[in-house]
């Protein structure tokens, strides 16, 4: 209980930011840090190797972060700031229909490039931090991360 305690605190504050980048709302941040937390200790005496908390802790904040964003873009809700060059001249017509085009694409993508795209863009995290928490080679999230983003602009644009 104690070593939980001690990498619970330990990795807090890492959470809390990706789950607040990833929902971009605090409340619904804290909330899933809570449940990732909860399942990490009901859960942590499956854990063989407890130097790799932080990454087994971060890929159960990532799903749950992934379950709350497929509700909300089930019940339609908008995506705010998935687009980081919005001109301030844009209309809100033609700002929603972007967003709601980018929303579109984003969901298309595979599960994979989904989860590395949202890492980048609404966590701020680097592609050697994104393959930490997934355990992938950095080369592999980098080539990942250009290809889904190569992927999002060519349905945009075409």
């Amino acid at each position: 209980m104690e070593e939980f305690i001690r990498c619970y605190e330990e990795i807090y504050p890492r959470m809390y930011k990706t789950a607040y980048y990833y929902l971009k709302n605090a409340e619904e941040a804290k909330d899933a840090v809570q449940d990732a937390s909860l399942i990490s200790y009901e859960k942590w005496g499956q854990l063989r190797e407890k130097e790799k908390y932080a990454a087994w802790m971060m890929q159960i904040l990532v799903n749950r972060c992934k379950r709350r964003m497929r509700t909300w873009f089930r019940k339609e809700d908008d995506i705010e700031d998935i687009l980081s060059n919005r001109s301030e001249e844009t209309s809100k017509e033609t700002d929603f229909a972007m967003q709601a085009a980018v929303k579109e694409v984003f969901w298309e993508l595979k599960d994979e490039e989904r989860l590395i795209v949202a890492l980048s863009v609404f966590g701020g995290y680097t592609g050697e931090e994104i393959a930490g928490i997934l355990e992938k080679n950095p080369s592999t999230i980098r080539s990942k991360y250009r290809r889904a983003l190569k992927k999002m602009r060519e349905k945009l644009e075409g």
